[in-house]
């Protein structure tokens, strides 16, 4: 039985997709664990990190979550790493927020899908569109914790406040076993002071749930989606790649699950 990951946050350019994917990659490539990357963002950007074109995709979240007689499983898409697997999105789920509201269940549609997939990974990630609407609500439904990415920058708390009223609702009203896996800062620049104060500012307010890890502002990182790749695959001894296998080996560990030594950038 999996655990699932929503990765969310309502404030876009905030690296959840970026997450998503590296984290994700992390897991599968470095420490050898089973990982499925839903998309549920109408861009597709998870998608073509991966090095899929979102117009070519047949069957997507999107398909699974309108028509329960779809098998999830055959819209997996195997990636260029062996123990990564995706389920795509596509254009078309920007209509799924009005077509959802008035089927029966809506806010669980996504979990019925994760559900029949639980039994197949260690690790299921869901990559959020910038919104807290119904299908993000249906991610939040279907997870069992939430990585909420922040950027360091001076509105980083704006809209944090919200998203975890949403988080607090879902619990109360849908899903009381959700948790808070952690507040991730992203896009940190040890040069600029404006990022440490923002980091001690979250640290602050948020300590007992902030990771200890921080994802750097790395061109590296930047580069990977256009190659469709995960910044491991793209160049695995980055300054990016090393943040996001540090973020995976912190989460396996506050989950009390092994975290094999790790292996020297070239061998990746």
């Amino acid at each position: 039985m999996s655990i699932v990951f929503t990765i969310a946050n309502q404030k876009g350019g905030v690296g959840k997709t970026t997450t998503a994917i590296n984290l994700a990659a992390s897991l599968a490539q470095v420490f050898g664990y089973r990982c499925l990357l839903v998309d549920t963002d109408p861009q597709a950007n998870a998608t073509s990190g991966l090095g899929f074109d979102p117009r070519n995709i047949q069957t997507s979240i999107y398909e699974c979550i309108m028509n329960e007689e779809i098998v999830p499983r055959s819209a997996v898409l195997k990636t260029a790493i062996e123990t990564l697997h995706l389920l795509p999105s596509h254009i078309d789920l920007v209509g799924a927020e009005i077509e959802m509201v008035n089927m029966a269940n809506r806010e669980s549609r996504m979990k019925t899908v994760i559900d029949r997939l639980r039994d197949d990974y260690d690790f299921i990630l869901i990559d959020c569109s910038p919104s807290l609407g119904l299908v993000t609500v249906n991610a939040l439904n279907a997870a069992d914790s939430v990585i909420i990415p922040v950027q360091c920058e001076y509105f980083a708390l704006e809209g944090l406040g919200k998203l975890l009223n949403t988080i607090k609702i879902v619990q109360q009203r849908m899903n009381p076993q959700l948790r808070i896996e952690g507040i991730l800062m992203t896009m940190f620049d040890k040069r600029l002071r404006l990022s440490k104060e923002v980091v001690e500012q979250v640290k602050k307010h948020f300590k007992d749930i902030l990771f200890e890890t921080l994802i750097s502002r790395n061109s590296r990182l930047s580069e990977a989606p256009s190659y469709g790749l995960p910044v491991l695959l793209h160049d695995a001894a980055s300054q990016g790649a090393q943040n996001y296998i540090s973020l995976a080996r912190e989460i396996l560990v506050k989950n009390g699950l092994p975290a094999p030594e790790l292996l020297e950038p070239e061998a990746l």
